[in-house]
């Protein structure tokens, strides 16, 4: 018995060491980089191991297709969209737009206070060298406030919507109310104003700009490079299967503009256990988070 175990043990151990292999390449590259979050000694970062931030945040299948809805969503504001179609690599290079935008969410959440204004500084950095003309004629500018604004209010209320569809125990209405006002942090630092703080300034907030929406050819380019998203069999599928499950997200009124009919009982019964089921796969190939792990040892240290 003790033979056949250790038999199958060899072959089980190499198949996740080659899934948390490919999992840490797609998602944030070659290096880890833990010094941005195992020191100082006690510095609590942003946010801190008691923030809701870091409970939404740390949840795999949550993240994941809260990222994806995020992408989606964010892609109907023509004028966004418009900043990202002309000066975004995201077609030539998506995965290095993935590893970029894995690592300042990663980097805000739980790294240092120094790791996290400087990630922070760096994209402002960037923000004044992107502007132009959307196609509809109307200027913009990656550092106008209100499109930063929409670019966070997006992000947040789909990472949310994921946690809460995914998690063994949804956030109660104030924990919600306290993760937005949470995430604001972020949102001003990065140049953004009059940010919604609670769940009810959220639903006010979308229904206000909702008219401002809509699909142009590049947002509906984008779900279409999502859906072809990957290097390998393996990937594509993975990606596939989280973009069906991140449309499940999605407001009723984004699903129409993007086109995407995805019948609620093909959600309930094979997207959405597909991707918790593919979040236990992530969590069990990757073991304890290395990162999450270094920084609890930093925010907790006396």
């Amino acid at each position: 018995m003790t033979d056949f175990a250790s038999g199958w043990r060899t072959p089980v151990a190499a198949l996740r060491a080659r899934l948390l292999a490919e999992i840490n390449a797609t998602v944030h590259g070659d290096d880890l980089h833990l010094e941005r979050y195992d020191r100082p000694p006690g510095d609590p970062g942003l946010f801190g191991p008691s923030s809701v931030v870091w409970r939404v945040h740390g949840h795999v299948s949550g993240m994941l297709t809260g990222g994806f809805a995020a992408l989606l969503l964010q892609s109907l504001h023509p004028l966004a969209m418009a900043a990202v179609d002309a000066h975004s690599d995201f077609r030539e290079d998506p995965t290095g737009r993935l590893h970029r935008t894995a690592r300042f969410v990663s980097t805000t959440t739980l790294g240092s206070t120094a790791a996290a204004e400087r990630a922070i500084a760096g994209v402002r950095g960037i923000h004044p060298y992107i502007s132009g003309t959307a196609p509809d004629g109307r200027p913009y500018r990656a550092d106008d406030p209100q499109l930063l604004t929409w670019v966070h209010t997006a992000e947040v209320s789909c990472f949310l919507a994921g946690y809460q569809a995914y998690a063994a125990t949804p956030l109660t209405p104030a924990e919600c109310d306290r993760y937005f006002a949470e995430t604001v942090r972020v949102a001003e630092r990065l140049g953004a104003r009059d940010v919604p703080r609670s769940r009810a300034e959220v639903t006010a907030y979308l229904a206000r700009v909702r008219p401002e929406l809509k699909a142009t050819p590049p947002a509906l380019e984008v779900l279409r490079l999502l859906r072809g998203f990957g290097r390998s069999t393996r990937e594509r599928a993975a990606v596939r299967m989280l973009t069906n499950a991140s449309i499940g997200l999605l407001p009723p009124w984004a699903r129409t503009e993007l086109a995407v009919r995805r019948p609620r009982l093909v959600h309930a019964a094979w997207d959405r256990p597909l991707a918790r089921a593919g979040g236990r796969v992530m969590v069990w190939a990757c073991g304890p988070s290395e990162i999450r792990a270094a920084a609890l040892a930093r925010a907790t240290a006396t």
